[in-house]
């Protein structure tokens, strides 16, 4: 049985009801001694699993005179946790937040009196940051991976921009291998 607290978020942890049950009213006892009480309504239970033989119960886990809905995902701490173990819906969360971060800074990286290394170090605190929060818990796969890059290149594409082409004389878009290097070695 464990706990995870931080400030009033606090999370139950057990290898089945019987653990849950019992890790509950021991903190629901000790919170009543310090004139604290347990919001029903903020409270929800998650069964995790591999398998899906427990995903057909739905239903409320009842504990002393609480009813707790069930739930399949929920945020704590800013990361969002799955039944399944599933880190798509969190990961979709963070691209979706450095993308907002992205577009709230498009002005600053179209500017052309600013140099392509503070852009570009601007990224790497920033979005990068936003972007990476608490992804270094999940094990991504090659799709994660492929979403992650395709989200960065596009960053890169709009803060180092199209690049004039003198032997086609036409502007163009930068590839991938022309932008990793520029990154390496900011102008």
């Amino acid at each position: 049985m464990s706990v995870l607290a931080c400030a009033d978020d606090i999370v139950l942890l057990g290898k089945n009801e019987i653990e849950i049950r019992q890790l509950f009213v021991e903190m629901e006892s000790a919170a009543r001694k310090l004139g604290l009480q347990i919001n029903q309504e903020k409270t929800k239970y998650m069964i995790v699993e591999r398998k899906n033989t427990l995903r057909q119960k739905i239903g409320h886990l009842k504990i002393k005179n609480y009813k707790f809905e069930r739930v399949e995902n929920f945020k704590y701490l800013g990361v969002i946790l799955h039944e399944d173990n599933n880190y798509q819906i969190h990961l979709q969360e963070r691209i979706k937040n450095a993308n907002k971060t992205y577009f709230m800074l498009q002005k600053f990286f179209k500017n052309k009196n600013i140099s392509k290394k503070l852009k570009l170090i601007l990224k790497n605190t920033i979005i990068d940051k936003t972007l990476a929060y608490a992804l270094e818990t999940s094990t991504l796969t090659k799709r994660d991976r492929k979403q992650l890059n395709i989200f960065e290149r596009k960053v890169y594409r709009g803060i180092l921009g199209p690049v004039y082409d003198n032997e086609k004389e036409n502007w163009r878009i930068l590839t991938n291998k022309e932008i990793y290097p520029m990154v390496k070695n900011p102008q």
